[in-house]
């Protein structure tokens, strides 16, 4: 899944795809409405290919995450990211089980769950899911 110049501008909603790069401006286009607006450099945006989620071993790229969500959603939209907290956290720990508790925080799993309604809603998430050949047993008598 390539997550590569779409980032998320602190202080606003949805995520942006970068449309053009100046000295100290970047012109970003709004994922939902289409609204190209200029974030300067003092505005802090994450690039959301860097962006990774604690495991107990390791950090795992949201891009992985992304993929884990769309198979277990068979590439469709996933749960809400208002439901309660308790049914947040169990639905994450079932697409990452070894996630870290500690260090993921509730507010991050709600961006999650957020930004990948985002960008399934958009058509950029495409996971390959494996399909079970069915094959026909022979019936011998």
């Amino acid at each position: 899944m390539n997550l590569e110049g779409i980032l998320h501008v602190s202080g606003k909603s949805g995520l942006y795809k970068v449309i053009s790069k100046g000295k100290s401006t970047i012109i970003v286009e709004s994922i939902v409405d289409n609204k190209r607006i200029p974030i300067y450099s003092h505005n802090p945006a994450n690039m959301l290919e860097e962006i990774g989620v604690y495991t107990y071993n390791d950090t795992v790229a949201l891009a992985d995450v992304f993929e884990k969500i769309a198979i277990k959603e068979k590439n469709k939209a996933t749960i809400s990211h208002k439901i309660s907290k308790n049914e947040l956290m169990l639905f994450f720990k079932s697409v990452l089980p070894e996630y870290d508790e500690e260090r993921v925080y509730i507010s991050d799993i709600k961006k999650i769950i957020q930004w990948y309604n985002i960008l399934q809603h958009a058509g950029l998430i495409k996971a390959k899911i494996k399909r079970v050949k069915k094959t026909k047993k022979n019936n011998e008598i």
